[in-house]
């Protein structure tokens, strides 16, 4: 389960939507990306959900197979540059921010991940 949920969260943050060159550097905003985002179009019948807190933590959920496991690290947003610590990880996982509104947040990995899409949860 934790290998399921270190490669979604892999997925979901070293991950999403490429953009144009003229946007690479172009700084997001930081308090557009407070909440909790849901990734959307993963592979199979897994979900995951992400938090980003006010005070730099972040905490994933992620179901695949009917299981269910959490993680929490830290994370730094720098411009558009997402880097995230995940907890008993060796390894931080790195992003372009290449779209925050309050409604979508995109993000292409910089090792290369496919693209991913996540949506704002909305509070209950």
């Amino acid at each position: 389960m934790r290998f399921v949920l270190g490669c979604g969260l892999a997925v979901a943050l070293a991950v999403s939507a490429a953009a144009a060159d003229d946007k690479k550097d172009t700084p997001v905003d930081g308090k557009k990306l407070l909440g909790k985002w849901e990734a959307k179009d993963l592979p199979g019948e897994g979900s995951m959900v992400i938090e980003f807190a006010k005070d730099g933590k972040v905490t994933a959920t992620a179901t695949f197979g009917g299981k269910t496991e959490t993680k929490e690290g830290k994370y730094k947003l720098d411009g558009n540059k997402l880097t995230v610590s995940i907890k008993g990880e060796d390894k931080d996982h790195t992003a372009t921010v290449t779209k925050l509104t309050d409604e979508a947040l995109e993000v292409k990995g910089d090792d290369g991940g496919p693209s991913v899409t996540l949506k704002r949860v909305k509070a209950k």
